[in-house]
């Protein structure tokens, strides 16, 4: 199996590139640091997998991520191990947006022994995948926090509101931001308040007790 290994570290790069070398069916053939550097080598060597951080050069947010999702339209044949500090469900989920085909998300803490990176490799090679179980426990961990919020109540268009709310707008501000009558943002603000049981708080204590619900829970 062609490898190509990205990580903006150069000692992580190369602890990865020796544990691979001696891995019996794996052949690391590039390695890179950055995401434009990494682009042109998937593009030359045209790897079976590609091992990434997800935080990289140019601006260290979430290149493994969006490369990922790259390859699904340019490349859906490459596998992608997502080696990452983060226990995040945002960035599996991210991840395996468009699927969970030839995808793996490890946490690089949690890699003991070659043997736990091979698999993965061998996994997202064969079209299968493989995400860490810390990361699986942290996704159920957020779904039940998620099915017990007050905001699981709320519509799409009412979280919208709501987060306009919690930035400070007053209903016309919303009303003008949203394309919506006045009339139109105080029913559904009048719903929230109702959701969040916050029916009979004085008006200025609701917005804010709402604010501060929609904050700690999505903080």
């Amino acid at each position: 199996m062609r490898v190509v290994l990205a990580d903006d570290s150069y000692l992580v790069r190369e602890a990865l590139e020796r544990v691979l070398a001696e891995a019996d069916g794996v052949e690391v053939v590039a390695a890179c640091g950055d995401l434009p550097s990494l682009r042109e080598a998937i593009e030359e060597k045209l790897p079976d997998v590609v091992v990434t951080d997800i935080r990289m050069p140019p601006t260290k947010r979430d290149e493994g991520i969006r490369l990922a999702a790259e390859l699904r339209e340019l490349h859906p044949d490459i596998g992608v191990v997502v080696l990452s500090q983060y226990a995040d469900p945002s960035y599996s989920l991210a991840l395996l947006d468009g699927g969970s085909d030839r995808r793996a998300y490890l946490l690089k803490e949690r890699i003991r022994h070659r043997g736990q990176l091979t698999a993965a490799i061998s996994a997202v090679a064969g079209g299968g995948s493989l995400i860490d179980p810390k990361v699986v426990e942290n996704l159920v961990e957020a779904q039940t926090r998620a099915e017990r919020s007050p905001l699981a109540e709320l519509t799409p268009r009412e979280l919208e509101i709501l987060s306009f709310v919690a930035c400070g707008h007053d209903n016309q501000a919303i009303a003008d931001e949203l394309v919506l009558t006045k009339r139109a943002v105080e029913k559904h603000i009048n719903a929230i308040f109702l959701k969040l049981g916050l029916t009979y708080a004085a008006d200025v204590s609701r917005r804010v007790k709402a604010a501060l619900i929609f904050l700690a829970e999505r903080g």
